[in-house]
């Protein structure tokens, strides 16, 4: 049974009539003691059969060790999207619900390298020399959350030394104890610094800097 209905698909589609260049997903899963590698791994199956540009490679997470670790990936069910190389764009957990669109997004950005970036945050980007590690804990049914992966995103594709994770906190349990998860969004700077909620570029800025 499909999970995306014929109206997304065709919704789809229309908006991946607009990607430029090829976009590579690498997908890594497994087949046990995963609840949602499976339906992850449909759903992304089904995107990408939207665009002849969408590239899918799936991975074993264990059989596969050797690239899970050059991608650092360390749970499951995991997504890079990259294009001819990596640029830092994670997704942990199914980004089903809301967090559907952060992965259109997250193709879309890849593929026409189109953000939204304020000037005065890509100059500060410009500046780092230091790795950033941005994650960005969601659930599915939140509304707010999309615009601060959206953003923790677009910030990684423009720096090579930003990653951004989206991290679904229901399938990761122990993480959201380990950050004190109470509500969603909340975005973790480098396990040191904590932004709540969907805001400004400029405040996710400032948790950089204290971080650094």
């Amino acid at each position: 049974m499909s999970l995306l209905d014929e109206k997304i698909v065709s919704q789809l589609k229309d908006v991946f009539k607009g990607l430029n260049k090829d976009v590579n997903l690498k997908l890594f899963t497994q087949e046990i003691e995963c609840n949602f590698c499976k339906d992850t791994h449909n759903l992304i199956q089904e995107v990408a059969a939207t665009s002849d540009k969408i590239k899918l490679e799936v991975y074993d997470f264990q059989r596969d060790k050797e690239i899970a670790d050059q991608y650092n990936i360390t749970k499951i069910p995991a997504l890079v999207v990259m294009d001819e190389k990596d640029r830092g764009i994670r997704f942990f957990g199914i980004p089903s619900g809301y967090e559907f669109t952060s992965l259109i997004s997250a193709i879309t950005l890849v593929s026409t390298g189109a953000h939204q970036l304020k000037k005065s945050t890509q100059d500060f980007l410009n500046y780092i020399k230091k790795p950033v590690h941005l994650q960005v804990f969601v659930t599915p049914t939140c509304p707010y959350c999309p615009p601060a992966v959206i953003m923790a995103h677009q910030m990684a594709y423009f720096s090579e030394y930003i990653t951004a994770d989206m991290v679904e906190a229901s399938e990761f349990t122990p993480l959201a104890v380990k950050y004190n998860i109470q509500g969603v969004p909340r975005t973790v700077v480098n396990e040191t610094e904590f932004l709540e909620g969907a805001a400004p570029e400029e405040y996710l800025i400032e948790k950089i800097k204290a971080s650094l």
